[in-house]
C-alpha cells in the first residue's frame, strides 16, 4: 500500500501538503494569539494583558493539534493503515481544553485580585477577596481536572464495560470508601464553609494553640499560620470551624494596645496621666485615636495601672506597647521612684 502511493500519487507532493497544513497551524497560532493581545490592549487596562500570558500556551497548542488533527486524517488511510489514532487525539483535545480551562480560571482571579491590594492599611474588603478566590479557585481547578480524567475513562470501551460489570457492588464499595474516608470528607465540607462564612481571611491576624500569627494560606484540607517568629503553624480546617481561637481582624485591623503598670498607694496617677498623653503625641504608632491611663486593681502592696492606646494594626500595636512601657516606667524611675512597688513591714515596740 505505501509503495504503491508513493509511486502513483507522488509521496513529495504528500508530504508537502502535510508540511504546509502544519506551518499553516504554527501561523495561525502565533496570528491568532497576536490579535488576542491587540484586541486585550484596546481597552487599556494593565490587568486585561496578564491573561495572555496566562493562556496563550494552551492556545498555541490547541491550535497546532488541529492542524496535526487535520494531517491525521489525511493520511490515515495511507501511512497508517490499520492504526487508528483518533482515540490518542481525543485524549489529547481533552488534555489541551482541560489546561486552557485552567489557564482561564487563573487569568480571572489575578485580573480581579489586582484591584485589591493587601498592601494597604484598611485591607479588610481585599483580604476577604483574596480568600474567596484563591479557595474557589482550588475548588474549580479540581473539577476541571476531576470531569477530564472521567471523561478520558470513559472514552474507553474496556473501562466502559468494567464500569457497568462492577454497577451492582458500586453500592457497598460508596459505602466503604465513605467511612474511610470520613474525615477527609469533613475536612473538604469543612473548607467549603470556610471560605463561605470566612471566620478567617488571609492575613489575619489570629491567636491560634497560644501562638501569635498570620494567616498565610488557606486550602481545602489546612491553613498555614505564619508564627511571629518565622515558624509555621499548620492547622487542618476544621480546628477554625469546631474550635475557638481569637482572630484579631475580624472586623478591623485596629486594635487597642495595653500596658500594666504596678505602683506604690502614694503614687499621683494624674501626673502620669499628663506625662502620657505627652508620650504618646510623640510616638509614631499611635493613630491618635484611644488614650486612657486608669487604676484597674488594688492590691495589699501595688496599685495596677493600665494604660490603652490604639494602633493601625497588631503589629504597630505592639511596637506602640513596647514603647509606650519604656517611656511610662522612665518617668516613674527618674521622677517618683519613692512610689516604685515595695514590700511593707512594720515592726512593734517589745515584740519578739
Amino acid at each position: 500500500m505505501l509503495q504503491e502511493w508513493m509511486t502513483e500519487a507522488g509521496w513529495w507532493s504528500e508530504l508537502l501538503v502535510a508540511a504546509l497544513m502544519l506551518l499553516a497551524g504554527f501561523v495561525a497560532a502565533i496570528w491568532l494569539f497576536r490579535l488576542f493581545k491587540r484586541v486585550l490592549r484596546r481597552y487599556k487596562n494593565p490587568a486585561l494583558r496578564r491573561v495572555a500570558g496566562f493562556v496563550q500556551y494552551p492556545l498555541k497548542v490547541l491550535v497546532l493539534l488541529v492542524a496535526l488533527n487535520f494531517v491525521r486524517l489525511r493520511f490515515q488511510g495511507v501511512l497508517m493503515e490499520g492504526l487508528d489514532l483518533g482515540q490518542l487525539f481525543y485524549v489529547l483535545f481533552l488534555a489541551v481544553l482541560s489546561w486552557l480551562a485552567i489557564a482561564v480560571v487563573k487569568a480571572v482571579k489575578e485580573v480581579i485580585l489586582l484591584s485589591y491590594d493587601l498592601g494597604v492599611a484598611d485591607n479588610l474588603k481585599a483580604r476577604k477577596i483574596h480568600t474567596q478566590l484563591k479557595v474557589f479557585e482550588r475548588i474549580v481547578v479540581f473539577l476541571i481536572l476531576f470531569f477530564f480524567v472521567v471523561t478520558v475513562l470513559l472514552s474507553f470501551e474496556s473501562i466502559r464495560q468494567i464500569g457497568v460489570s462492577l454497577l451492582a457492588s458500586a453500592g457497598i464499595a460508596g459505602i466503604i470508601i465513605g467511612f474511610a474516608a470520613q474525615k477527609s470528607i469533613s475536612m473538604l465540607l469543612a473548607g467549603f464553609q470556610l471560605a463561605i462564612t470566612q471566620p478567617i481571611r488571609l492575613d489575619d491576624v489570629v491567636i491560634v494553640e497560644g501562638e501569635w500569627g498570620r494567616i498565610e494560606e488557606i486550602t481545602l484540607t489546612y491553613v498555614v499560620v505564619a508564627i511571629w517568629d518565622k515558624r509555621r503553624l499548620v492547622v487542618p480546617v476544621n480546628y477554625f470551624i469546631e474550635r475557638p481561637f481569637q482572630n484579631w481582624t475580624r472586623q478591623t485591623a485596629e486594635i487597642l494596645g495595653t500596658v500594666f503598670i504596678y505602683v506604690d498607694y502614694g503614687f499621683p496617677v494624674p501626673a502620669l496621666r499628663e506625662f502620657m498623653t505627652q508620650a504618646l503625641a510623640d510616638n509614631p504608632h499611635w493613630d491618635g485615636k484611644v488614650n486612657v491611663l486608669q487604676v484597674t486593681n488594688a492590691t495589699e502592696n501595688t496599685m495596677e495601672l493600665r494604660a490603652l492606646a490604639s494602633a493601625k494594626d497588631s503589629g504597630t500595636a505592639w511596637d506602640l506597647r513596647v514603647k509606650l512601657r519604656e517611656d511610662l516606667i522612665e518617668f516613674i524611675r527618674v521622677n517618683y521612684p519613692q512610689f516604685l512597688p515595695r514590700k511593707r513591714v512594720q515592726m512593734e515596740e517589745g515584740g519578739r
